[in-house]
């Protein structure tokens, strides 16, 4: 498939940023929804997505380019080159939650209770962006005769990338399944997002062929291992202390 969408005025518009547009617009929308359902005021939300987008995105760049420095320090110019890829789901993450926290301070907001209302949207974003992987013919796995198995420069290879889009998906109907039928305390949504596709993440992240390396062990299965431990650490804290807000 043609990693290019369309083209206006000349520019090309790639598959990989329409379809990772597509899945935050969707999760904007459905983080709105929350909002309303819990009394969260809508602007509030709108304003942290604001700085959270931008960072994230900085944030995912950067975690990739770091751990590609090799490639990279001789490439300098293509540091800024998102357009064939090169985002890493980590990155975000991390930019994302320290921007929650710095934005909640600031407005005297519970950032438990914002990064529970938008963490299921961020599960439906992975979901439909890691679709771009497929296009783009990266982030798969290794030589597989599963019948799923997709063929990649002449191999049949696992479809790593549909793997996680499912895992994605199923965490977001999950996710919005406990808050709505479950008592949490803040935070405890967030937590088993951490708990679920860490997990998810590090048994995919075995199947992949071009993981990020760090002294030959697998970053995002390293980062996977501590965001189980915070998760679980998170949950049962949270779970013994009631009502209490913490951060």
């Amino acid at each position: 498939m043609n990693p290019v969408a369309f083209k206006i005025f000349g520019i090309e518009i790639m598959w990989y940023g329409v379809l990772i547009s597509a899945g935050l617009l969707l999760g904007v929308l459905v983080a709105l929804r929350e909002c309303r359902r819990v009394g969260f005021k809508e602007d509030n939300l709108l304003d942290f997505l604001l700085i959270a987008i931008p960072s994230a995105i900085v944030g995912a760049r950067a975690y990739y380019v770091i751990f590609s420095w090799d490639y990279y320090s001789m490439n300098p110019s293509e540091i800024i080159n998102t357009r064939n890829g090169g985002l890493a789901i980590h990155g975000a993450l991390i930019a994302g939650v320290i921007a929650g926290i710095l934005f909640c301070k600031k407005r005297k907001i519970n950032v438990l209770q914002l990064l529970d209302i938008v963490i299921p949207s961020v599960a439906l974003g992975q979901s439909i962006g890691r679709w771009g992987n497929y296009i783009n013919q990266e982030a798969f796995g290794g030589p597989t005769d599963l019948p799923w198995g997709i063929v990649v420069n002449g191999q049949k290879v696992h479809p790593t990338f549909l793997y996680e889009s499912i895992i994605d998906f199923a965490i977001f109907i999950f996710l919005m399944w406990f808050r709505k039928n479950r008592k949490a305390t803040h935070g405890q949504i967030f937590a088993l997002y951490l708990i679920l596709y860490s997990a998810g993440r590090f048994f995919v992240e075995g199947l992949r062929t071009d993981s990020l390396m760090f002294f030959g062990m697998r970053i995002a299965q390293i980062v996977s291992i501590g965001s189980i431990i915070a998760g679980i650490v998170l949950w049962f804290y949270l779970k013994n202390e009631k009502n209490k807000e913490i951060l």
